[in-house]
Formats: C-alpha cells, sequence, structure tokens
C-alpha cells in the first residue's frame, strides 16, 4: 500500500496537481495575512499622519475624515478657524472643499516633513511635524513653507485616530 502511495505520488499528473495545490495554498495564506491599507497605514501614530496627509494628496477628504475619532477638536487657518464635536472632521472637510472652491484653489498637497516630536502614553499620542502646503490658485503655484501640523491620536481596537490636530501657517 505504501509502495503504491509513492508510485502515485510520482505520476505526473499527480505531481502537477500536488504542486497546483502547494500554490493555490500558499497564494490563498498570502491574500488572506496581507493586512488592509486602513490597518496598515494605521498601525502607527506617525504612520496614520502620513496615511491622512496621503489622503489629502489624493483628494480624498472623506478618507482623510475617517481617520478622526469622535468627537474631535480641529483648528485651522480658514474661517471659522476652530470645528468640534462628533462630526468635527467631516465639517472640516466640507468647509475646507467650501474654501478652496471660493477661493479658487485646485491640486492641494501637502508634503511632511520628519517628526520634530513624538511621543506616545499609554494610548494618546502627540506628533508635531513641520509641513509645506503647495497648491494651484487661480491656475497659478502657491507655495506654503514653515507650516507646523500638531495632532493628537488616540489608539483604538481599529488603530490609531486623531482627536484634536491644529495646522498653523507660518
Amino acid at each position: 500500500m505504501v509502495g503504491e502511495r509513492l508510485l502515485l505520488l510520482q505520476k505526473p499528473g499527480r505531481m502537477k496537481m500536488r504542486r497546483f495545490a502547494l500554490i493555490a495554498s500558499a497564494a490563498a495564506m498570502a491574500v488572506l495575512w496581507t493586512p488592509v491599507a486602513g490597518a496598515a497605514a494605521n498601525s502607527s501614530p506617525t504612520t496614520t499622519v502620513n496615511a491622512v496627509a496621503a489622503a489629502f494628496n489624493r483628494g480624498d477628504l472623506k478618507g482623510f475624515a475617517a481617520f478622526c475619532g469622535s468627537p474631535a477638536y480641529v483648528i485651522d487657518d480658514f474661517p471659522p478657524h476652530q470645528w468640534d464635536g462628533p462630526n468635527a472632521c467631516d465639517d472640516w472637510a466640507t468647509a475646507v472643499a467650501a474654501d478652496m472652491k471660493k477661493n479658487k484653489i485646485t491640486n492641494a498637497k501637502v508634503a511632511l516633513g520628519t517628526p520634530w516630536h513624538s511621543a506616545i502614553t499609554g494610548n494618546v499620542a502627540y506628533v508635531v511635524v513641520p509641513a509645506t502646503l503647495a497648491y494651484l490658485q487661480n491656475g497659478k503655484p502657491v507655495k506654503e513653507t514653515g507650516s507646523v501640523w500638531t495632532v493628537v491620536l488616540h489608539k483604538t481596537a481599529s488603530g490609531w485616530l486623531m482627536t484634536s490636530w491644529s495646522w498653523g501657517q507660518h
């Protein structure tokens, strides 16, 4: 019986089937064990801040707001300058889109530098990062250098979420 199994395993058709099964199993495991994009981007406070900036750079303001906890607190350099409460980041996203439309701003991109300060205490993180904002206004390039983005994040079951942030334009 053992000899028959060895003989069957050595037949070309069985070898191809076994190889296919191994490759298929490995591919399935790779897919199942690959973290989703949001979870991978949310593995540390700094990578979360970078993922938030990447969403903004794609023009994905809903994706940006999805990295916010609730309630949240936002301070920014355009009116009304402060948003707070359970929908603060969504409200900010609506306001920034309206402000950009009003001021004929397109193609806004933020470039973050190396964090000046990053601290984690338990489930709370504080990150201060230098930033440059570049955009087109009326089709002409504008670059705001020397800004500072300060973010407070809380660790949740799904990862790090912003609970407050402020933008300081230089």
